[in-house]
């Protein structure tokens, strides 16, 4: 086994088929007796699971780290950052019917452990900590000799990446939503952390491992720029989210919303008086 193999076979590729039908389905009921759900939501599992299924069982171009780093953005990043958009737990919250299962999916979401490992810094560090292990410490090499240790590695970097992407967005219903200056500090942090890994496997690679200078920097270059272009479309869900969230408050408060054009009467009466 190589790091550039696929840790898992074409079973993966079924399960992300399976999961993304299935939501397409629920969003297909939920359109059908008349509730409304956004089509760009559907675009964006369809692209997730799609690139979760290419990253783990799918070959890759390359060599060896260079297919590595690769399935890393796929499954630790891009993915499970597209999953996050597509708000699964929304969907299922709205397509259950009020009884024992809706309540506990409801309970779990809003559990004190869930709101604990939703925390922006413990994701971060769960993200982009595990990566700083793996890559820095001999867990690469043993992977490479193991291929069970791969898979595994594989599903904490999808589960990571869903639970930081989780808490930066915080699209879904969550017992308590952190305030958009943590979140943003998180994602300032992570980033920088996961870019200066990048550049350190640039100049050295994981230790017990012999991959070429020339492959290792084409690894890192595709670690350190898919890393920054996931988390700039992170950013831009964060800066969405906060400006609607603005909109909502001064629409509350009765002051005009900036960008948005006044009803005429309404418009007048908001005119300072002149002389």
């Amino acid at each position: 086994m190589t790091a550039a193999d696929p840790p898992f076979g074409p079973g993966a590729a079924l399960a992300c088929a399976l999961a993304c039908a299935a939501y397409l389905s629920g969003a297909l009921r939920l359109r059908r007796r008349g509730d409304a759900w956004p089509w760009p939501r559907d675009c964006a599992v369809a692209a997730g699971a799609a690139v979760l299924a290419w990253g783990l069982s799918g070959p890759l171009p390359g060599g060896p780290f260079t297919g590595h780093a690769l399935r890393h953005v796929c499954v630790g990043m891009a993915g499970p950052a597209l999953l996050v958009l597509a708000r699964p737990l929304t969907l299922a919250l709205r397509l259950l019917p009020p009884g024992g299962v809706r309540r506990g999916l409801l309970r779990a979401a809003h559990s004190p452990p869930a709101a604990w490992l939703l925390l922006p810094p413990v994701a971060a560090v769960l993200d982009v900590g595990g990566l700083w292990a793996l890559y820095r410490t001999g867990l690469t090499a043993a992977a490479h000799h193991r291929p069970w240790l791969d898979g595994a590695l594989h599903l904490h970097l999808a589960a990571a990446g869903l639970l930081f992407s989780s808490a930066i967005c915080q699209l879904d219903p969550v017992r308590r939503r952190r305030s958009t200056a943590l979140r943003a500090t998180t994602l300032l942090v992570a980033g920088t952390a996961h870019a200066v890994l990048a550049k350190t496997l640039y100049a050295t690679g994981p230790p017990g491992t012999a991959f070429t200078a020339a492959d290792l920097r084409v690894g890192a270059q595709v670690m350190y720029y898919g890393g920054d272009a996931v988390e700039v479309a992170l950013a831009l869900v964060l800066a969405v989210g906060w400006y609607r969230a603005a909109g909502r408050r001064l629409r509350r408060a009765g002051a005009p919303v900036p960008g948005r054009r006044l009803p005429a009467g309404q418009a007048r009466r908001a005119a300072p008086e002149v002389g």
